[in-house]
């Protein structure tokens, strides 16, 4: 029935009329009371966009490192950079600044605001020094230093978790014993 269009009440309804099936008991039922036909989109779904959207491609063209440097966050309530620039240059923009001047401004308070966060991890590894004691983790890290955060507890446990070195015990010696069948078995044959 993929071949025919309509939905499953016409197409029943051809089949039946044509004899290629015996009229179903809910055909009546169904005729009396359709489904309802829910509109389909005449056309390829448009793409949501918003105003500061020129505004952070442009920001990401200037600052292609902040898209693995400042991360998107779901469960964040702080915007991303990107958008807080743009809203920023939005703003300015409705306070009467021309367009320039604004991206200018909006890029000066973002390039500030990372200058001040690696001031006051610098200030906290300075203070952790003076006092003996080991430097904190950088509360402001880059999504990439995150990940391999998140990974290094991985790598450091395949070398000294005991089930990981049983399964390489393993492996080793299948291998071991495969080695030994192969010069064993090319010895033989020859």
């Amino acid at each position: 029935m993929s071949f025919m269009k309509g939905d499953l009440l016409t197409r029943t309804r051809k089949l039946v009329k044509g004899l290629a099936m015996a009229e179903p008991v809910w055909l009546k039922a169904m005729e009396q009371a359709p489904p309802a036909n829910f509109p389909r989109a005449e056309s390829k779904v448009k793409p949501i966009s918003l105003p500061e959207d020129v505004y952070i491609k442009k920001f990401y063209k200037k600052h292609p490192d902040s898209k693995y440097e400042d991360a998107f966050k779901f469960c964040d309530f702080d915007p991303p950079p990107a958008r807080v620039f743009g809203c920023r240059v939005l703003d300015l923009k409705e306070q009467g600044v021309t367009e320039e001047e604004a991206m200018a401004m909006a890029d000066m308070e973002y390039r500030l605001e990372k200058k001040g966060e690696n001031k006051a991890y610098g200030r906290l590894r300075q203070i952790a020094r003076l006092q003996g004691k080991k430097p904190p983790p950088n509360p402001y890290p880059s999504a990439i230093k995150e990940i391999q955060a998140e990974e290094r507890k991985l790598v450091r446990d395949r070398f000294f978790n005991p089930d990981v070195l049983k399964i390489m015990e393993k492996l080793k010696e299948e291998r071991a014993a495969e080695m030994h069948d192969r010069t064993r078995g090319g010895r033989g044959a020859w």
